[in-house]
């Protein structure tokens, strides 16, 4: 699975992509993550990718030259399943769209910065508009990591324990139950008989209890 991600700073993601599950994904050829300079796509001497806004207002929005051009030549190479623009007002990122993008091949992502993007780039070449949540940050590079680390980690081979994300919380419309590992005694803090029990099945109806019992109390609109 490949991402490019389109960004006006670069260096922002370097670290996200370079440590942990990422990482190992990268190295196994899983997963290939590539960022672009949004910069290197600018015509004029500045290199600048943002202009003052039609119809007066606060803010600068980023122009359409760089973006169209980074896109035209990424399309150019290669078809891609999906374009899409990191947006506070997109629809918001959870499991089901997770699940869904990790199974796509060629995936672009648009990274936005100052009062947003021309909507003429939104308008012509994105395909979907996701949100991480109902607040604003300074850009799109930590919503796109969030996004990037939320699909990869859900693809075939990239975790070491091929059922641990079809265990995560959310997969089933619901929240994971309590975990607890050595020791099964920590200054008189037991870890729940049951789970020391070695009865699986009981486990797992123990374990499905608790999920829904703590999804009943913190989200009860996921069982809505």
């Amino acid at each position: 699975m490949r991402f490019d991600i389109i960004s006006v700073l670069p260096d922002l993601l370097l670290s996200p992509f370079a440590h942990s599950i990422l990482q190992r994904a990268q190295k196994k050829g899983i997963a290939e993550i590539y960022v672009h300079n949004l910069r290197e796509y600018a015509t004029n001497k500045q290199k600048s990718v943002d202009d003052y806004p039609y119809g007066g207002g606060s803010g600068m929005v980023m122009t359409i030259p760089p973006f169209a051009a980074c896109i035209e030549k990424l399309k150019a190479e290669r078809e891609y399943d999906e374009i899409i623009f990191m947006s506070p007002d997109g629809e918001r990122l959870n499991q089901a769209i997770a699940n869904q993008l990790s199974i796509k091949g060629n995936i672009i992502i648009l990274c936005g910065h100052y009062k947003g993007i021309d909507q003429r780039i939104r308008d012509i070449y994105v395909t979907r508009e996701i949100s991480i949540g109902d607040y604003v940050l300074s850009g799109g590079e930590l919503p796109a990591a969030v996004l990037v680390d939320a699909v990869v980690r859900l693809i075939p081979g990239v975790l070491s324990d091929e059922t641990s994300a079809l265990s995560d919380s959310f997969q089933d419309d619901m929240l994971d139950a309590p975990v607890y590992t050595r020791p099964a005694d920590w200054n008189g803090y037991r870890v729940p008989d049951i789970l020391l029990s070695g009865n699986t099945p009981e486990i797992e109806k123990w374990r499905f209890e608790q999920a829904l019992e703590r999804t009943k109390t913190r989200r009860p609109d996921l069982l809505e």
